[in-house]
């Protein structure tokens, strides 16, 4: 499987996690976990959406062979591991890990951020 098939795959794998997350939330969380908890678990399946959703759309832009770039791969790299970083220790908290982990979802965040930068940069560059 190329590169690129993998990273579409992989984005549409993230998407439906999404999907199944958001909806066990809405049924089966929002009924017996607390507000704040409840919308920091929404934010974790947001963020995945959306950022899964961004990958997805640098996979298509991979399809063209001058677009299939080092700094467009690096940028999906990135992005994946920001998303388990920054969703993970969401997700994590929601299922009682320690507090202490939720040290880790800044890391994420500022992952996806320097994703989206790698991405900008790639697609400003160009071929």
């Amino acid at each position: 499987m190329t590169s690129v098939r993998r990273t579409l795959a992989l984005a549409a794998i993230l998407i439906a996690i999404a999907t199944v997350l958001g909806a066990f939330g809405t049924h089966a969380l929002k009924p017996v976990l607390p507000v704040a908890r409840f919308e920091s678990f929404e934010t974790g399946v947001y963020y995945q959406f959306f950022h899964a959703l961004g990958l997805l759309g640098l996979g298509l832009l991979r399809r063209e062979p001058a677009w299939d770039t080092p700094l467009l791969r690096g940028a999906g790299r990135v992005l994946l591991f920001g998303m388990a970083l920054f969703c993970g220790s969401i997700y994590g908290l929601t299922f009682g890990a320690p507090r202490w982990f939720g040290m880790v979802a800044p890391f994420g965040g500022a992952s996806l951020m320097a994703a989206w930068a790698l991405a900008a940069v790639g697609i400003w560059r160009g071929r």
